[in-house]
């Protein structure tokens, strides 16, 4: 396959997920296959809270929405451009590319697995067991586009084997298995990483609103969800709270409910003293990682210094949240909507599988 073929296969990808969306579905007669994969698509959506209860079919829709979004021939030109020399060579060689995804989020793996195809190489697949039916069920479609990719695509239940590097997310804990297992192979190991948020108190209400985007989407279960807030001391969280309110209606759902419940409990029993809305405890500490339905803060004096803090701590954090307070930094509400050329961990994907022997 040439690079401008496999490009072609994934804009048509994009096509074909743009047809689905909370509010409606709507077929476009110009896409390939909707006689063969429309229908059943939205029965997988739709099934898909009873494989994984985190995956109502809101946030599946939203993880569709997202991917449609980024999977057009502008969004591919731009994020290939600077390989172009290196994905052109007709010298390079194959290699299989073992991938342990990660199941918190909807197709969180996706990003992996269309590099490893548009750099030529072969996929070895084995999902996580929360997110076993999305990810094929989109490879099926690529297979109908192009039936070449058949060979490039291999999904394993049991061990992997016969492979020449890897790519694997885990947490921590999951990373030291991983960094023992595949020491003699080349590989990207993926840990627990968080986001945070940075405030200054000049916030409006629509940027706060926002915020609450990066908190709550996928019930804050994202490596990109916002997990810390840092405020100025003497903040206080009356603007904070009143804007997050149209988020309420995450309490109604059990899963997080029931989060929201023993994590509270956890907290008062301890003694630890929390600001609470009724759905979103916040909590006062110096770690990232804030369990679901809680948020964790720190008061800042001086902005220089907690960008030195951040950047020393950059091995923890996804990104961060500001209003252009903290380099880098990325808008309110944006956490969930990642560019293709936006790698996790700041690690480009493309770069290692071209470069990697």
């Amino acid at each position: 396959m040439t690079l401008e073929t496999k490009k072609s296969v994934f804009v048509e990808l994009g096509k074909f997920l743009n047809q689905f969306s909370e509010t409606d579905n709507i077929q476009n007669p110009s896409v390939l296959g909707n006689d063969l994969f429309f229908d059943d698509f939205i029965k997988l959506i739709q099934l898909s809270q009873s494989h994984n209860g985190w995956y109502t079919p809101e946030q599946v829709y939203f993880a569709i929405k997202s991917w449609a979004d980024a999977l057009t021939e502008e969004n591919i030109d731009k994020w290939l451009s600077e390989y172009s020399t290196e994905l052109t060579q007709t010298d390079k060689t194959e290699k299989n590319v073992a991938l342990i995804l990660a199941g918190n989020i909807p197709l969180v793996g996706f990003h992996d697995f269309l590099s490893v195809l548009i750099t030529g190489n072969k996929a070895l697949i084995k999902t996580s067991s929360n997110d076993q039916h999305l990810l094929p069920f989109l490879a099926k479609y690529l297979i109908y586009v192009d039936e070449s990719l058949k060979d490039k695509i291999t999904f394993v239940e049991g061990k992997l084997e016969n492979f020449d590097t890897v790519i694997a997310t885990g947490s921590n804990n999951t990373a030291r298995y991983f960094e023992y297992y595949f020491k003699d192979k080349p590989s990207i190991i993926r840990k627990n990483r968080n986001s945070v948020a940075v405030l200054n108190g000049k916030e409006t209400n629509e940027e706060l609103e926002a915020l609450g985007e990066d908190i709550f989407r996928y019930f804050g279960l994202g490596c990109r969800n916002v997990s810390k807030l840092f405020v100025p001391k003497g903040y206080t969280f009356e603007a904070f709270f009143q804007a997050i309110f149209k988020y309420q209606d995450v309490i109604h759902y059990e899963k997080y409910a029931n989060n929201y419940d023993y994590n509270k409990a956890v907290f008062l029993m301890s003694n630890f003293k929390l600001r609470d809305n009724g759905f979103l405890t916040l909590k006062e500490d110096g770690s990232y990682a804030s369990p679901i339905s809680s948020v964790f803060y720190e008061f800042y004096e001086n902005i220089e210094d907690l960008q030195t803090r951040l950047e020393a701590d950059a091995e923890q954090i996804q990104c961060i949240v500001s209003n252009d307070l903290i380099k880098n930094s990325i808008p309110f509400g944006q956490t969930q909507n990642p560019q293709l050329w936006d790698y996790a961990d700041n690690v480009d994907t493309i770069t290692f599988l071209l470069t990697t022997k």
